[in-house]
């Protein structure tokens, strides 16, 4: 199991007449958008175009950090429905899934295997903040 994202945008930002040193925190976690692909077992299991992947670095990288890490994650950004990406704990290890597709889950994973993509994630996502010319500073390190 793994996370990719490419093609990094900030789609709404000049839409909002914002430069980037004017953004809120809020505006940059949802205007930074890239193609997110979560990948299983070498293929596709589900893909998204336009997806905040900044606010899912910094929704993973608090839920790493806080006291419930072991209990199941559910992505809640205010640019996308509750629930649209989740990671449960299930009886071979860690998955990944969707509430709104339900044949959509990762095959088990361990806890060190997911933590170190959800790091490898984070990465990526920082790299392509940073090559937009964004300092990625307001993203916890995880």
């Amino acid at each position: 199991m793994r996370f990719a994202c490419r093609n990094f945008g900030l789609s709404d930002l000049p839409r909002r007449g914002l430069a980037l040193h004017e953004a809120p925190l809020e505006v940059l976690l949802l205007d930074i958008e890239a193609e997110l692909s979560i990948w299983d077992e070498g293929r596709v299991a589900w893909s998204e175009k336009s997806f905040p992947v900044a606010d899912l670095a910094y929704q993973l990288a608090l839920w790493l950090q806080g006291p419930a890490s072991q209990q199941s994650f559910e992505l809640d950004s205010m640019q996308t429905d509750a629930g649209l990406i989740r990671i449960a704990s299930s009886d071979g290890g860690w998955r990944i899934g969707s509430d709104f597709t339900p044949d959509f889950w990762t095959s088990p994973v361990a806890w060190d295997a997911l933590v170190a993509e959800i790091k490898q994630f984070d990465r990526s996502v920082r790299g392509g903040v940073t090559a937009m010319g964004i300092e990625p500073s307001f993203i916890p390190a995880v």
